[in-house]
């Protein structure tokens, strides 16, 4: 009879422990769940779209320096005007003057001038077709940003040159900066090559212009 009612307790025992066991557990198990040590707090920014005129077409004027072939280097002078047939092609038409001055034969030589005052002035006009290659924008300090686009392009013209017109190809590159919305900055390295027969020989040159430049949209 002793013998059962030992059984019967230590049962009971058995049983009381291993449900303390199992609250114990449930209660640590909950007690282990991760508590983030950081709670970020993202702060939200106002941002600005950028602002750029609508409009398609684009006028202004540009000075720089060409280098006519024998001819030394010179300050050019002229105006542009582009339609922008999409955001990535665009017609320009431009123009430019420089006069030029004595060749090195002439100052050496003391010989006659190859070229009277007014056959040294020196004009173009060439129509082109650009692509606009890498928009995008470029920072200045951590508050302003200027929109701006590397292009290119190349065309055909006419140069009035010694008394003739010349056939022209002309090819280079560009970068556009934009300070304001109707206001574009220019800054372009062109190659215009054509062909001269200024002394009984005709050989073809390459002369080299680069040029910075205001443009207004409209």
């Amino acid at each position: 009879m002793e013998s059962r009612f030992l059984v019967l307790l230590l049962a009971a025992t058995l049983s009381l422990s291993l449900s303390g066991c199992g609250r114990r557990s449930i209660v640590q198990a909950e007690n282990d769940q991760p508590v983030p040590v950081i709670e970020p707090e993202v702060e939200r920014r106002v941002i600005d779209p950028a602002e750029i005129d609508t409009e398609d077409f684009e006028v202004g004027l540009f000075a720089g320096q060409m280098s006519v072939e024998d001819f030394g280097v010179n300050t050019v002078s002229g105006l542009r005007f582009a339609y922008h047939i999409t955001e990535g092609f665009f017609v320009e038409l431009a123009g430019g003057q420089t006069t030029t001055e004595l060749t090195s034969f002439e100052r050496l030589s003391g010989a006659a001038q190859l070229l009277t005052d007014p056959q040294r002035d020196y004009s173009y006009y060439n129509l082109s077709m650009g692509y606009n290659l890498f928009p995008g924008e470029s920072f200045i300090g951590r508050n302003r940003a200027l929109n701006t686009a590397f292009y290119i392009i190349a065309g055909v013209g006419k140069t009035t040159f010694a008394g003739d017109d010349r056939f022209t190809v002309n090819f280079g590159a560009g970068m556009r900066f934009l300070p304001l919305d109707w206001l574009a900055v220019h800054v372009d390295v062109r190659d215009h090559i054509l062909d001269v027969d200024l002394l009984g020989q005709e050989k073809t040159v390459n002369n080299l212009e680069a040029h910075v430049g205001l443009t207004f949209f409209f």
